[in-house]
């Protein structure tokens, strides 16, 4: 594709800028104008400077630093949604425009330090158009006419994040990845500008519009969001590249984990598990499920799991049991789940898994995003859509699917064996008896040998057991691990259970 779009082409004949013919009527369109004639042009300077009392703040001070719902954009207007504003500060060193599409015009949002409450900060000065760090979109869980509740915000880079009903905040979703845990640095794209369209009164989804901008890219983005159950953002990209890209991430989502019920290293707390997810599953665009437990490992871990037009990949937090974390405050029982549905053909490439090791449950150590096969050129454009799902308990995997994940050495009963035990649950496996001619089908990697394995229905709980045993055979090499179980007639009852063996 050329790198110039028709409509910019039109709009130069016509003497009249992109960034021109986008506010004078802003649409998708003539955002993605815009995109096109800034990658036409060399980088500009970063805007959105904050002074230094402001990214000298402690995380603690800007959480004293608070919105005055009063001045909630939309409140009093008659739509569901509100919006409100994010003051600028500690990691938030770059401010943003935002502006309001209503009637066929636009209208900038302006900072006001009258719409914050300072509480027990004295404030500094306000450069003359220093913008927000990013907003909040409101809803009334409750029903209309109900106080509206917190569904989602953008704020730093291009993160952003969503919450379904009933739901605690915690894996964020970015609008673009660039060189994640490549040989070089990485590159964070950022929002510089937001538009929000203004809905009806009785709109049940809101639309913001955004352009995405960094050295090697830039890009319109927008988001249709219906919150709901099963909150839904759809997402459609342009993105037009100055220079090539090493390694291009698409709808990128970020999570932590730092314990789960497989991990053995010793921690002086009180919680079992502590994660936003415990797994990557991926629907391949051949039909099969796998799973893929997160691991917190001693050393960076990257895994690329190749595919083409995949239908599906999501960090989930399946564990919905209190027991399993003990965490009253962190509720990371009601952390969403967050699925990426591509639409369209997104072509060969692979679902890219990146572990980075932590110490703490306060980094985002996992990243999981597209990679696709050919990266982009100088000069190239690239049209993407997709939907993002955030959920509690929408999963809906038409086999049974892994409950848990267990492993650890049997040197007692079976010197230099390492035992893997693997519950299922669900789909087909759920009005099984436990005489049932079902088998377990693992496959094992170089590195190790297979040795043996068992399956059980566990009477306790309905789930099915999965036990195998291998045996290393080069101790400094990773293993790859496969796990199904297959049913009397040859057919998968359960999606695939996929892990890498760290030793």
């Amino acid at each position: 594709m050329n790198a110039l779009c028709p409509l910019v082409a039109a709009c130069l004949l016509l003497g009249v800028s992109a960034a021109g013919a986008a506010e004078a009527g802003l649409t998708f369109e003539a955002l993605r104008a815009r995109a096109a004639a800034l990658a036409a042009a060399a980088p500009a300077p970063a805007r959105g400077e904050v002074p230094d009392w402001l990214r000298r703040l402690t995380y603690d001070d800007l959480r004293r630093i608070s919105f005055d719902g009063r001045r909630s954009l939309w409140l009093k207007d008659g739509p569901a949604f509100a919006v409100q504003f994010l003051h600028p500060g500690f990691l938030f060193d770059r401010s943003v425009r935002v502006n309001e599409v209503s009637g066929g015009g636009v209208r900038p949002l302006p900072f006001r330090s009258d719409y914050f409450h300072y509480q027990g900060i004295e404030p500094g000065e306000i450069p003359a158009g220093m913008g927000f760090a990013g907003f909040r979109l409101m809803y009334p869980w409750a029903g209309r006419g109900r106080p509206p509740a917190e569904i989602g915000s953008f704020a730093g880079a291009s993160y952003f994040r969503f919450l379904p009903e009933r739901a605690a905040y915690g894996l964020s979703a970015r609008g673009l990845a660039i060189d994640t845990a490549a040989a070089g640095p990485e590159e964070f794209p950022r929002f510089s500008e937001f538009w929000l369209e203004r809905p009806a009164p009785d709109d049940d989804q809101v639309t913001v519009l955004a352009l995405l901008e960094s050295d090697r890219v830039t890009g319109a983005y927008r988001f249709r969001i219906e919150p709901g159950r099963s909150t839904t953002v759809e997402v459609r990209a342009s993105l037009h590249f100055r220079r090539p890209v090493g390694v291009l991430g698409l709808a990128p989502l970020t999570s932590m984990f730092w314990r789960g019920e497989d991990s053995h290293s010793p921690a002086d707390d009180f919680r079992p598990e502590v994660h936003d997810s415990d797994g990557l599953q991926l629907h391949t665009g051949r039909g099969e499920w796998i799973w893929r437990p997160l691991v917190n490992d001693r050393a960076l871990r990257v895994a690329t799991f190749a595919d083409e037009n995949p239908r599906g990949f999501g960090l989930l937090q399946r564990d919905r049991n209190f027991e399993s974390y003990q965490d009253l405050e962190a509720a990371y029982h009601r952390r969403p789940s967050l699925w990426v549905e591509p639409v369209g053909d997104w072509g060969r490439g692979g679902v890219r898994l990146v572990e980075i090791p932590t110490g703490t449950e306060f980094d985002d150590n996992i990243v999981a995003c597209w990679i696709p096969e050919q990266p982009p050129s100088a000069g190239s454009v690239m049209e993407l859509q997709y939907r993002l799902h955030w959920y509690l308990d929408r999963e809906n995997v038409p086999v049974g699917r892994v409950r848990a994940t267990r492993s650890g050495k049997t040197a007692h009963y079976e010197p230099g064996l390492h035992r893997f035990v693997v519950d299922f649950e669900g789909g087909p496996l759920a009005n099984l008896p436990a005489e049932a001619k079902v088998a377990p089908v693992v496959t094992v990697g170089e590195g190790a040998s297979f040795h043996h394995a068992s399956i059980q229905r566990n009477p306790e709980n309905g789930t099915w057991r999965v036990a195998f045993t291998i045996r290393p055979v080069d101790p400094a090499r990773p293993v790859e691990l496969r796990c199904f179980i297959r049913g009397e007639q040859g057919e998968a009852l359960t999606e695939t259970w996929s892990h890498l063996w760290p030793r």
